[in-house]
């Protein structure tokens, strides 16, 4: 009967293990836990929010390598050699029929378009006013000098009517303080520590652009916002008039073939480090999918659009994630759990009756073997009988349930007995 049993349940258990296998092959494994992110300036706002990024993530064991750049575009041109997984760049600075390899994640804050200039100039009204002025546009390749260059472009200024030069935000500040240039445009939070250095400094003044709302018609990646008077320090009540400015945001963009699940832990805890209150932004207004111009990942536009899944809720991501990833083996589980239910409990009762019937043979040869046998022959069957019916009480050990069929081989063991003794009474 134990042979019996495991000529059905083997080749069950095998048929699971196969199943199990196939489905296997079409699960990606876990992704390398390591993201490279293209930055800019070891002095840039891009480089000290990604130090954050590598911050959170270092806590949930995902290793962040930050690359420095020029900016924006280098970043650009890193993501198309695969150099680096995500990089920083400036909304506006790149489209989207100009790569397919690129798609977006999220814009994250506000990055205004600043232009600073000595304050013993000339009164500065309108960008046509820098016409002959010594200029820092940005970095060569940087995202401030694709803009600036626009800015100028459209107001008539360029390269020989004014003296344009390409520094990074340190260097132009420094010639800014020192009376080598008269103007620098920069484009950075409101966090940057220079940015926060020029508004200080009484001998340098931000320009307001009066314009703000045609700007923004022309570029429509620009917004305009405001800068309160006394916003930065309400004591020293800086700035001392409200400004209007023009911002783009800093978007984070990605490779397109890049991890589903470290993009999402990575989403996580960018939005941490962007949800809070700041000077232009609102609460849980940063990070979002809104006014980027290339396409978005799809992977990035699920999280934002619907948040965390039912697994992310209860359990810790690499969990969830593991367990979302072995959702396909629902299939074939789902398919054999079906008729191994409906077949399991006949199997069992099987089982169980088979410790029952395998006795019958016994039982029945005794039976079949007493006709024709002498007084003496007889009298060795019953002890036979007897000693059968001892071992099937000790050897048979089934649930209450079966405990009426039990008792019929019993009863049919006395049964035979009963003959025997008969048999033996009337010789």
């Amino acid at each position: 009967m134990k042979n019996k049993f495991l000529t059905v349940s083997i080749p069950v258990i095998l048929l699971v293990i196969a199943s199990f296998y196939l489905a296997f092959q079409f699960i990606n494994p876990s992704p390398k836990r390591v993201i490279t992110i293209a930055t800019g300036s070891i002095h840039g706002q891009y480089y000290q929010t990604a130090i954050k990024y590598k911050e959170l993530l270092h806590k949930v064991d995902v290793e962040v390598n930050i690359v420095t750049s020029s900016g924006s575009l280098e970043n650009i041109k890193l993501l198309n050699e695969k150099k680096v997984d995500i990089a920083f760049i400036q909304n506006g600075t790149i489209k989207a029929n100009t790569t397919k390899s690129i798609e977006a994640l999220a814009s994250v804050y506000y990055e205004p378009l600043w232009l600073f200039y000595k304050k013993d100039l000339n009164d500065i009204q309108y960008i046509q006013d820098l016409k002959s002025k010594k200029i820092s546009l940005g970095l060569e390749h940087s995202g401030t000098k694709d803009l600036s260059s626009e800015v100028l472009a459209i107001n008539g200024i360029n390269k020989d009517n004014a003296q344009l030069e390409y520094h990074n935000a340190k260097e132009s500040k420094d010639k800014l303080l020192n009376d080598e240039l008269d103007a620098l445009f920069l484009v950075t939070s409101a966090n940057s520590k220079i940015i926060k250095e020029l508004l200080e400094n009484k001998d340098i003044a931000v320009f307001s652009f009066k314009r703000a709302i045609a700007y923004s018609k022309k570029f429509h990646y620009l917004e305009p916002i405001n800068l309160y008077e006394g916003t930065v320090d309400i004591y020293n009540n800086m700035p001392s008039r409200d400004i209007k400015l023009l911002s783009t945001t800093a978007t984070l963009v990605v490779n397109k073939d890049f991890s589903d699940e470290l993009i999402r832990i990575f989403l996580k805890k960018v939005k941490e480090v962007h949800k809070r209150k700041s000077l232009f932004e609102a609460e849980n207004q940063f990070p979002n999918i809104n006014n980027i111009e290339i396409d978005m990942n799809e992977e990035a536009f699920r999280y934002f659009t619907y948040g965390d899944t039912f697994l992310e809720k209860i359990f810790p991501y690499w969990i969830a994630s593991n367990l979302d990833r072995l959702k396909i083996l629902l299939i074939p589980l789902l398919t054999l759990m079906i008729p191994l239910f409906k077949g399991v409990f006949p199997l069992y009762r099987w089982s169980i009756r088979s410790k029952i019937y395998r006795w019958y043979d016994e039982v029945q040869d005794l039976d079949l073997s007493l006709e024709g046998l002498s007084k003496e022959e007889l009298v060795e069957k019953l002890k036979e009988l007897e000693k059968l019916k001892q071992e099937i009480k000790e050897e048979t050990k089934v649930p209450l349930s079966y405990m009426g069929e039990y008792y019929d081989l019993i009863m049919h063991l006395e049964l035979i007995i009963s003959k025997v003794n008969i048999k033996i009474s009337s010789n």
